[in-house]
């Protein structure tokens, strides 16, 4: 390997779409064994990214290694190492899960034992099931054990529980958990901030084209210094200086008339909040406090929501 830790190494990644810059200098590492989360909205690379790792986009400039292996020298190489779930993958709904999965180990020189991998994936009652009368939990665990086929060191998962229902969610978070515990690096694009808490060993957000975070899920909740969050609507035109006076506040975030107040003293902020909009003979509007996320995180740092079009 290029360097021993490393599974993935990016070095200065760029993509362009004539004047268009998707990606622009993107550098970081993954680590044997780790879920590594690229987080972003629509548009701030991370698909992009992922897909000039798995050979998909060839990039503008800079390079990036899977193991020892470059990915603009060595493509061939990295394609028998990595397997990929995409955000949408076309499958023969005619044939059965069984037989898919067969068919696709027969791609490789060897592969992992077909019932195992069904079992694994939770989906031994429908081995003998056509593939379009499977739900949509059950394509995208289908999808997986097909990126498993060959016992690959990296999965690549482009948000693989995009419109699936909570019960759903939670299996292929097992299912994630569980190729960890078995030692597989694995890469995932996601628009859920709790999927990335729960399953990311590390996050890198991205936001037009750039890198602009990276750190373990606690450590950028941390960096907020902030233990709480306070939001609260106004109907009147927004002062976020003078919100951020309030005292306790460590940090002061607006969208529109939407206020959130960041503080590590929530009572002392709730106080000072009431006080303040009182003389101001402001009204507050669905008041609410919870604990900082990382969408908070997310939001700060790019003025946006994850989840935003």
């Amino acid at each position: 390997m290029k360097q021993a830790e490393s599974m993935i190494t990016v070095d200065s990644l760029v993509k362009r779409y004539g004047n268009f810059t998707a990606v622009n200098g993107v550098t970081f590492q993954v680590q044997k064994g780790e879920v590594f989360g690229l987080l972003g909205p629509n548009g701030a690379g991370k698909t992009t990214t992922l897909e000039m790792l798995v050979g998909l986009r060839k990039p503008e400039e800079g390079t990036a290694f899977i193991g020892s292996f470059n990915i603009r020298k060595e493509l061939q190489k990295v394609k028998e190492v990595i397997g990929v779930q995409l955000q949408s993958t076309t499958l023969f709904e005619l044939l059965t899960v069984e037989e898919i999965l067969q068919m696709y180990g027969s791609f490789y020189p060897k592969h992992l034992p077909i019932a195992e991998l069904i079992d694994d994936m939770i989906l031994t009652e429908k081995r003998k099931s056509r593939i379009k009368s499977l739900s949509g939990g059950q394509k995208q665990r289908l999808a997986i054990a097909l990126a498993l086929v060959h016992d690959p060191w990296v999965i690549f998962l482009d948000e693989p529980t995009t419109g699936l229902d909570p019960q759903a969610r939670r299996t292929l978070w097992d299912i994630v958990l569980k190729l960890k515990k078995r030692g597989k690096t694995i890469v995932l694009t996601t628009h859920y901030m709790d999927e990335a808490h729960v399953l990311c060993d590390r996050i890198a957000i991205m936001d037009r084209g750039e890198l602009i975070a990276l750190d373990t899920p606690e450590t950028l909740v941390r960096n907020l210094h902030a233990a709480s969050a306070i939001s609260f609507s106004v109907s009147s035109e927004v002062d976020l200086n003078e919100w951020a006076k309030v005292e306790g506040v460590t940090k002061a975030d607006c969208k529109e008339k939407e206020v959130v107040l960041y503080s590590d003293d929530l009572q002392l902020t709730l106080t000072s909040l009431i006080q303040t909009a009182s003389e101001r003979q402001i009204a507050l509007e669905d008041l609410q406090t919870r604990t900082a996320t990382l969408e908070d995180v997310f939001i700060h740092m790019t003025g946006r929501s994850l989840r935003e079009e």
